[in-house]
Parts: C-alpha cells; structure tokens; sequence
C-alpha cells in the first residue's frame, strides 16, 4: 500500500477557502506553467480531486500547488486546482496563496513587497505589505482581460430568456445583470443560485464556445457572475459568482472582478484609472482599479488589478492512502 502526504496551508481569502500544497506535489518538468498545468490535467489530475472534493474539502473548495518558476523574471509557479477544475487563473487564490506563502516562509522574495507569479495564463506581478510578520493587503496585477461578447440572448430554464455578456479576467464568465426576466440578487436565494447557474453556463457555451485568442487553451465559459447595486455605501457594485457543481465564491472574486471591469470599460461605464470596489454575497470587498488598456488578440481590453487580504487558518498534513476507498474524493450530484 501506498500513502502520499501532503503538506498544505489552509487560509481564506475575504472568506473563499485557499488550500496551498507546499510540499508533496507530483513532480513535473521544467516547462511553462501553461504545459504544466496540461501535463497535471493528463497524469496527476486524481490529486486536485482528492485535495478539494469530500471527504478532504468540500463543494467550495479551491487551492493551489507551488512550482519552481521555469521563467527568470518570476519568484514562483502557481497551479490552480479547484472543484471545478484546474484554472489558468485564479485572483482570490492568488491573493490567499501570496499571504501564506509569504508568511509561512515559503517564498522568499527578491524584492520587499513584490513578487512575480508564473501562472498558466501568464506573469502576474505582485505588491503586498506586511505589518508585524502578517500579510495585510495582496494587490495583484492581472491578465490582460476582454469582453468577449455583449448582448447575448441564451434561453435558460426557469428565468426564460436573458441577455448577457462574456468577459474574460483569466477564466471566462458569463455576466448576468438585472433585467426583466431577472429582478436581482436580492430576490435571489444561495439555492436558486446554484440551482441556475449551470443552466446559464451550458447555455452561453452551447452558443459562443469561447477561447482566447492567444492561447487556444484557454477555453470555455467556466463561470456565471449574477450583478446587482452594491449594500455597502463603500462599494461600486455586488456579485454571487458561481463555480464548479455547487460552489458560491464567498470573495467578490478576482479574475471576476477583473472581467466586470473589462465589461463596463467596454461598455463606457468605467474609464482607465478608475477604482471599482467590488463587495461579495457576504459582504466582504476586493479594491480593484483599470490600471491601462490593453490589446487580446482583435479585441480591446484592459490590464486590471485587484487588491484584497487573506488570513491563514491552519497547517494541513493530509493523506491520500491507497488503502482509503474513497482516496480520490467523490462529490454528491
């Protein structure tokens, strides 16, 4: 019998778990994060599915694996794992992941209060600032993010016909906003929420099947975002987006956030150098800004940033036994 371990950080970022494996990881080559995150999908996907579905985590559950960077000009490689899948992006990971990492010890690095990240979906650069050995605030410089397509009738069960939109901010979400046939979040329950979102989702692939125009493997409409006016006076705006089967992110979501911006730049309701204050289903805020525009392939889009903060909760030494019948996590339709 075989047992792997896995030595992981457990934190929270505005309240969406980041599981962060820091030792135990499959070995993978000196390539790109981009060719690792495939080589991992291919050979070693059992290990996303042990660490976040049940019995290990549960239906929200999202981490991440450190890597050495395989570019000069990054401090170290983040892949993304999480219910739904193996992201090339992920901002509230992002930000748990750097807060961790950064106190635990486990990155060290070259520049007080900066790093760079190699992630699938490219360089991601960091600025962070610490107080008593704590991480206080993670601000990260995303992807280039696009609308991808705007006003766009899809038929969903339930609610009829909804216009949406399809941004992308790493990964790419459909944008549901209130209209007639959807009065809003706040006559929208968590169940009604995970109950239609699925149906949302399958219904914006089935008509635009996306991917990026620089790199083919970025594909497919992997998220919903439901939009709504903002509760707090202090925010810009509100969401519920959903992930995976189950998942609500309890973060206002930080490749989201990164797409509600693209859009509303698009849409001439947010202009290059503006701040968007993002505030989630619980109320908790990402402090996002258009830092320039930016070109994705034919399209027109931005260079955002998103800032928030993490607090680690626990270190984790988890078994995956081949004696465990149930080593490889299950999930409950």
């Amino acid at each position: 019998m075989t047992r792997h371990t896995f030595f992981c950080i457990d934190a929270h970022t505005c309240g969406n778990p980041v599981r962060v494996v820091a030792g135990g990881a499959p070995f993978l080559p000196n390539v790109s994060m981009a060719e690792k995150r495939e080589l991992f999908l291919r050979d070693h996907d059992w290990v996303r599915r042990a660490l976040m579905f049940e019995p290990r985590g549960h239906d929200v559950m999202s981490g991440t694996i450190l890597y050495p960077p395989s570019r000069p000009d990054c401090d170290v490689g983040v892949l993304f794992i999480e219910v739904s899948g193996c992201l090339p992006m992920c901002g509230h990971g992002t930000i748990g992941t750097v807060t961790a990492a950064l106190e635990t010890g486990v990155v060290k690095p070259k520049r007080s209060g900066k790093l760079s990240l190699e992630t699938p979906a490219g360089r991601v650069d960091i600025e962070y600032s610490k107080s008593g050995g704590k991480v206080e605030q993670v601000r990260l410089f995303n992807v280039a993010s696009y609308l991808h397509a705007q006003d766009v009738e899809i038929d969903v069960e339930g609610l009829g016909t909804l216009t949406v939109d399809l941004s992308y901010g790493g990964n790419y979400y459909v944008i549901v906003e209130p209209q007639a046939s959807w009065p809003g979040l706040d006559r929208m329950s968590a169940g009604e929420i995970v109950k239609l979102s699925p149906k949302v989702r399958a219904a914006a692939q089935a008509k635009l099947n996306p991917a990026h125009p620089d790199d083919r493997r970025i594909a497919g409409v992997s998220h919903v975002m439901w939009c709504d006016k903002p509760r707090d006076a202090k925010a810009n705006a509100r969401n519920a987006v959903f992930y995976g089967e189950k998942a609500i992110d309890r973060s206002p979501c930080g490749t989201g956030s990164s797409a509600r911006m693209a859009q509303l730049v698009a849409r001439q309701r947010l202009n290059v150098g503006e701040t968007f204050v993002h505030e989630s289903i619980i109320g908790t805020m990402f402090n996002c800004r258009v830092e320039a525009a930016a070109n994705v392939g034919s399209f027109s889009g931005i260079l955002p940033s998103v800032s928030g903060w993490a607090r680690v909760t626990g270190h984790n030494t988890i078994f995956v036994d081949d004696h465990d019948p149930l080593r490889h996590g299950f999930q409950i339709a």
